[in-house]
């Protein structure tokens, strides 16, 4: 013992060492169910005994040959207490190995397919009762994260002060503010060098840009934010939030603002909910402020309602197809697959009462090119509403919607479902190469050869309507007949008062009949409702509306071939 004991004792401060510095680097989860975790001290175990063997073969190597020391270092392993510390350095990576396979086998799927389809609640729903109908897009963020970058970094390249230090975080969080989108995206130091001149101050706001009128605003905080992802060292959100909760699993942080305007990282806690491994689902979130690093940690139905990203899209795609390819058993999945369901390869946001919602098409598994469905789940609390409406899916939207514009090359956001007079409808924009938006499509879910595309939300409602009042599409609404029909009219007037009133910025026609009957739409979308005046006679289709003051869908002036397009909301 005395020969080895110098030895011993240097491999012992070179193990901890080692594990020491290479745990700050990677910081993994001290919980047994993280796989990273079980990999992570396999690794480390191997590397561990070679360290020890290593040492005691310098320390040998010292009074004899080199060789000699190797063969005197393994005939030290093979008796007494060199055995038994042989078995240890063996036994730890075999047992890691071990629980690795049978963790994973534990929670596989094939045995526990009923608890995989278990982790989600789906609710059946009625689409027109539960989704109000649409004027306009005023809840949906309709901008891809691809055109929410290209307005960011353009308004921090017009900030002199700002530009030259940092720049804007490449991911961007959907949240709900006063119950309309946000997409905000935390700036990071432009490199290293930058952090160090800066880090004392911190980074010293964020940009915040609204997907649905497509502008942004760099918001300057009084105080910089120390914790963020481009840190470095202990400054580094990721490290800092997982080395101060040393045993909690977590799925990234995200960056967030309450409704006045504080910054805050998310940083979701997950376990897992089948066998050691399987079916990782989140518990809770850590919310970490960025200024002062002050932590505090939530259980999900506890988790604060201005919170709006718990859940990751991701992961609640994931449970939604563990719940519709595993309901019926996992056999069933593989071979007969009868009733089998999952999402399609991406999503999009949807703003319902002041939360975040992500929204996608369901399919049926042999994936063919049309929806059986639809489904709305909760970010903050994963409540999952399933609407059953058969279409087309929504990449054969976006084609249809991109080949109406063919020839200018735009390219279609992942759509949005809404209903439009009770009729379910795809909206998306239309961007160009370098990711501005450029025009708005709306397509028929049913029949998806129905498209309609202008320049804005406005005019490409009024054409929708317009088209579908021309195809006959009814609203499938349990109206009765009577109110069913009389949603959309024509009529023939004479104007008795024109009058042109100015809202907000934009100039409105009114119209008067003799009967005291008022029809309405913006001047700015066609001027030639100038040549209109009172005393005329005009042709109007119209939607009525309870206030009185009906929407015109299209309008002809009796003595002219010319038509007049509505483009109101």
């Amino acid at each position: 013992m005395k020969k080895n004991g110098g030895s011993i004792v240097a491999a012992i401060v070179l193990s901890v060492l080692w594990l020491g510095i290479n745990y700050y680097i990677y910081y993994p989860a001290l919980n047994i169910q993280s796989q990273e975790f079980w990999c992570w001290l396999l690794v480390h175990s191997v590397i561990i005994s070679l360290i020890f063997i290593f040492t005691g073969i310098v320390g040998r190597s010292k009074k004899e040959k080199f060789t000699k020391g190797i063969k005197k270092n393994f005939e030290y392993f093979r008796y007494g207490k060199g055995r038994i510390q042989l078995a240890l350095l063996v036994l730890i990576p075999i047992f890691c190995l071990l629980v690795l396979f049978f963790g994973n086998l534990a929670g596989a799927a094939i045995f526990n397919a009923k608890r995989y389809a278990g982790l989600l609640n789906v609710e059946q729903r009625d689409f027109v009762t539960d989704i109000p109908e649409s004027e306009n897009v005023d809840n949906i963020a309709l901008m891809d994260t691809n055109s929410a970058r290209v307005f960011g970094d353009r308004k921090i390249g017009s900030l002199s002060d700002v530009v030259s230090q940092f720049e804007v975080e490449e991911e961007y969080t959907q949240i709900n503010i006063d119950n309309k989108p946000m997409k905000v995206a935390n700036l990071q130091y432009a490199d290293f060098f930058k952090y160090l001149s800066n880090r004392k101050e911190g980074i010293p706001g964020y940009v915040m840009v609204n997907p649905v009128d497509s502008t942004a605003q760099y918001i300057k905080l009084e105080q910089g934010m120390k914790y963020v992802p481009s840190g470095h060292f202990n400054d580094n959100i990721y490290r800092y939030v997982q080395m101060h909760n040393p045993t909690r699993i977590f799925d990234g942080c995200y960056f967030e603002v309450n409704d006045e305007g504080k910054p805050c990282y998310v940083c979701p806690v997950l376990h897992a909910r089948v066998g050691l491994f399987g079916g990782m689902d989140v518990k809770g979130a850590v919310l970490c402020d960025p200024v002062n690093g002050e932590m505090e940690y939530y259980d999900v139905a506890d988790i604060p309602a201005w919170v709006d990203r718990v859940f990751d899209g991701e992961l609640l795609e994931d449970k939604f197809n563990w719940y519709g390819l595993f309901s019926n058993g996992y056999w069933n999945s593989v071979i007969g697959q009868k009733g089998c369901i999952q999402t399609t390869d991406d999503y999009g946001y949807k703003t319902i009462e002041d939360d975040v919602w992500i929204y996608t098409g369901v399919t049926s598994v042999t994936g063919d090119a049309s929806n059986v469905g639809f489904v709305m789940i909760n970010q903050r609390t994963s409540e999952a509403r399933c609407y059953s409406i058969s279409g087309a899916e929504e990449y054969s939207a976006m084609s249809s919607a991109e080949g109406e514009v063919q020839e200018k090359n735009y390219k279609a956001s992942f759509p949005s479902l809404i209903n439009v007079d009770g009729t379910p409808s795809y909206i998306m924009v239309l961007t160009d190469n370098g990711g501005l938006v450029k025009m708005y499509a709306m397509v028929n879910v049913e029949q998806y050869n129905l498209v309609v595309t202008a320049e804005s939300q406005e005019e490409v409602f009024a054409r929708y309507r317009s088209m579908l009042a021309k195809e006959g599409i009814n609203d499938d609404t349990p109206l009765d007949v009577e109110e069913e029909s009389d949603r959309i009219k024509e009529i023939s007037f004479t104007v008795t008062d024109m009058e042109y009133v100015t809202m907000e910025g934009e100039t409105y026609v009114y119209l008067k009949d003799r009967d005291g009957n008022v029809y309405k739409q913006k001047f700015s979308d066609d001027e030639s409702v100038i040549k209109i005046s009172a005393g005329d006679t005009v042709f109007v289709q119209y939607e009525e509306k309870e206030s009185g003051i009906h929407r015109i869908i299209t309008m002809e002036k009796k003595s002219s071939k010319s038509t007049v397009k509505d483009e109101s909301i």
